[in-house]
């Protein structure tokens, strides 16, 4: 099996979150090809093994894909399908790259699932797979550039309560309250907003539905918001907690921002690794999150995000990767696994910082 094959076997099987057991018996065969011991764990996450000892690297990527499937051709000189950049694509890099392993030490490539919904892989992860010396989150970067931090997530709906009335009344209805509470919210996002947009709170309001049962009516806001370094989501919930009836919130979803050190070993690694492919490395903070923000605070060790794709690309109907830029990826990590292989297992913790 060619590199490309590698990476177009696991892009062939769609697999949206929830739905990935098809794509991590693809996983299973293509790793166990490579000459892997491959096994699946209590919640379904591939973790593909190769070599013994110390230290321990661990290339964190994820097998699932948002919804909605697209067909996969070769054309171009690029792979288009679902998940060629998010993330099959670092993914696939990483079997290859560490396929061809002799140094001393074990990489662990896993194909976690749920990364997309609810991070359940990772979530189980972290408490289940022993700490590693190095981690990798397997994210697309573009092959030249390095992630270094991802902003924090807070996801909820907001409820608001009222009683339907008439439009000629002068009291407003359930609807303007709560258009209401978003300016409010609004204003308060302002106050947080600074000179970059990885260090400014940021809000989207990606859904409104209202609904009402006799006189009773329900307003729910869905919102999300990306939180920069320092700032924690207790902050916001405290802000919504000074409202009363009639509003009121849950909490979907609730991750704090990360950011490592941008010398720390791994990413002088894979610094290294582009380098040598004759570019001159991007170090990167994103505005989005990724696995990283769960497993850089769990595992404390040195860590970054890389994987070959254009990130622009994900989730959208055009998502492709170009094949040169897979094959350099495939090269950066092998050189970043190689020279993490030969560093001490014992180098210091405290080159991983990460933000609360």
């Amino acid at each position: 099996m060619d590199d490309v094959e590698v990476l177009r076997a696991l892009v062939e099987e769609y697999s949206p979150s929830g739905d990935e057991q098809r794509a991590v018996r693809r996983f299973t065969d293509v790793a166990t090809a490579l000459g892997f011991d491959v096994r699946t764990d209590e919640v379904g996450n591939a973790i593909a093994r190769i070599g013994r000892g110390s230290p321990r690297i661990v290339f964190l990527g994820h097998i699932d894909t948002v919804e909605g499937a697209l067909p996969v051709r070769l054309e171009g000189g690029r792979l288009h399908g679902r998940g060629t950049c998010d993330a099959k694509g670092p993914l696939a890099s990483a079997l290859v790259a560490a396929s061809r392993h002799s140094s001393a030490g074990e990489i662990l490539v896993v194909g976690a699932v749920g990364e997309e919904r609810d991070s359940r892989g990772t979530r189980h992860l972290i408490h289940h797979l022993a700490r590693p010396d190095f981690l990798i989150v397997g994210e697309p970067s573009g092959w030249d550039s390095v992630t270094i931090g991802y902003k924090g997530n807070l996801s909820l709906i907001v409820r608001v309560q009222g009683e339907r009335a008439h439009l000629a009344s002068p009291e407003p209805t359930t609807v303007e309250t709560g258009l209401g509470f978003l300016e409010e919210l609004r204003r308060f996002c302002e106050t947080k907003r600074r000179e970059t947009p990885f260090d400014s709170l940021a809000m989207k309001v990606h859904s409104i539905r209202s609904d009402h049962e006799g006189g009773r009516e329900t307003l729910e806001i869905g919102l999300n918001f990306r939180l920069p370094p320092g700032l924690a989501a207790t902050e916001i919930l405290s802000f919504l907690d000074r409202f009363s009836e009639p509003l009121s919130y849950e909490v979907l979803d609730e991750s704090g921002a990360v950011q490592v050190a941008s010398r720390n070993e791994v990413v002088r690694a894979l610094c290294t690794g582009i380098r040598e492919q004759g570019r001159r490395p991007t170090l990167l903070r994103k505005l989005g999150t990724s696995d990283m923000n769960l497993a850089v605070p769990a595992w404390q060790c040195p860590a970054a995000a890389y994987g070959p794709g254009d990130s622009h690309l994900d989730h959208t109907e055009r998502e492709n990767i170009a094949i040169a830029d897979f094959l350099r990826g495939i090269e950066v990590l092998r050189v970043a696994f190689s020279r993490l292989a030969t560093a001490s297992s014992t180098a210091s913790r405290d080159t991983t910082m990460t933000a609360p």
